[in-house]
């Protein structure tokens, strides 16, 4: 073994004997242990031969279980429009279901917490202010393929049904939806997507590995008096997704 960078020839290797078969899509490779006592090598070598295949997506590693063949995955695609806001329910599963895929969530959300000053200034609060914070985790067909974090200032929706977005009568329905109850209508989102990379705590919940692409999409709903009355950060696989914008073109009145 070359004296220099052996872990990129054990990464070589290890590639060839996977595009060869010696272990299927979704198979589990032999531990690291294992594979330094074949190779030779000490354990360090073959975890950083391991991690470069993880970044080139060739492997997945799955918190306590081990590393992975990856199997070929699909991506989905999911179109941002002004049309999302106008099929009534949720928007997630509105696209999910346009795609023939059952789509769910798991929630959990905390009321009275102090807006950090990066949401106050979304939201044009002072930092401090109560929030209700919602954390997801959406699911197609029972697999997670997105996560978001909500904002909404309690000065808005305390002592309302909608108070708690998962709870009550409007349980499972979109933002738009919900404030319209109460009287708010949203008349427009803005969206600003940022590529990024995943760490630990997104890798594990989306089932992808650290440092895979992400996109993120930072999403503030404004009402016609163009105050902010919620604000998300939407986190994306790069593997699950792509996304299209779709942008209307006004016609000229003849």
């Amino acid at each position: 073994m070359p004296r220099e960078a052996p872990y990129l020839h054990i990464a070589d290797d290890l590639r060839r004997r996977i595009r060869a078969g010696e272990w299927a899509p979704g198979q589990r490779l032999p531990s690291r242990a294992q594979l330094a006592a074949d190779y030779k090598v000490g354990r360090n070598v073959t975890q950083r031969a391991m991690e470069r295949l993880i970044v080139e997506g060739v492997l997945e590693g799955r918190a306590g279980s081990g590393t992975y063949v990856r199997s070929p995955r699909e991506r989905l695609r999911m179109v941002r429009s002004r049309h999302r806001e106008d099929r009534g329910g949720s928007p997630f599963r509105a696209d999910m279901l346009e795609q023939g895929r059952r789509g769910s969530w798991d929630s959990h959300s905390q009321a009275r917490v102090p807006a950090p000053e990066s949401i106050a200034h979304r939201l044009a609060i002072s930092p401090g202010d109560p929030c209700v914070r919602t954390d997801y985790e959406f699911l197609a067909d029972g697999r997670p393929v997105q996560l978001s974090t909500s904002w909404e200032p309690m000065a808005i929706t305390d002592g309302t049904p909608i108070v708690l977005p998962e709870m009550g009568p409007l349980a499972g329905a979109g933002v738009v939806e919900r404030m319209r109850t109460i009287g708010v209508t949203i008349d427009v989102a803005v969206e600003v997507p940022r590529p990024a990379r995943a760490v630990q705590a997104e890798a594990n919940l989306l089932g992808i590995a650290v440092g895979d692409l992400l996109l993120r999409i930072e999403r503030t709903y404004y009402d016609l008096e163009g105050r902010p009355v919620e604000t998300a950060d939407i986190i994306l696989s790069d593997q699950v997704w792509e996304i299209a914008f779709e942008i209307p073109i006004d016609q000229p009145d003849i």
